[in-house]
């Protein structure tokens, strides 16, 4: 597992950013408090598949916003949620919507299809991305410091840790995409 995630770990902190995000960064954060990884690289990796990820659903919005709502039926009650913030809130909306467990997805589609200028909008999702990478990489390292402090050698539990950490994103994950598909 050690050889996995040095050979790896970078590449699925890009990926896995680029598609969902904070569980696979706060493992990565974990992972370089252990030494497998470094955790700058980790916020750069983070950073980059995060943006590129939203720059990908805004343009998404902005250009087949109408096709990917009738195959998204259920995005519908968070686009109107996201639609009001974004009138009230658009600033902070384009900095923090990472941060929105929930709307993380839907909120950079939301923003392709308003009014936001294209110029402000890669501005502000570049300040984002890298407040969000730098804040749930430190939250993943500081998490195993916490843990070591609390457990001591971390080297007899850390593959359950790090099974564990997946697993509740796993459940939360499955919550999320079970609730989603309900409404």
């Amino acid at each position: 597992m050690e050889t996995w995630i040095e050979h790896y770990g970078y590449l699925a902190v890009l990926v896995g950013t680029f598609l969902e995000g904070e569980t696979i960064l706060i493992l990565a954060g974990f992972a370089a408090h252990r030494g497998y990884l470094e955790l700058p690289w980790i916020i750069a990796a983070a950073f980059v598949g995060t943006l590129f990820g939203d720059q990908l659903f805004f343009f998404l919005g902005r250009r087949h916003s109408d096709f990917l709502l009738k195959r998204k039926p259920h995005w519908k009650p968070r686009m109107e949620r996201v639609q009001n913030l974004i009138n009230n809130y658009k600033i902070l909306i384009i900095i923090s919507f990472r941060f929105l467990y929930g709307l993380r997805t839907v909120t950079p589609f939301a923003l392709g299809m308003s009014q936001v200028p294209l110029r402000l909008f890669i501005t502000l999702n570049v300040l984002g991305a890298l407040v969000w990478a730098v804040v749930i990489g430190v939250a993943g390292y500081l998490f195993g410091q916490a843990l070591e402090s609390f457990l001591g050698d971390l080297k007899h539990y850390e593959y359950r840790v790090l099974l564990g950490l997946a697993g509740v994103g796993l459940i939360v994950w499955l919550i999320h995409f079970w609730r989603s598909r309900k409404m």
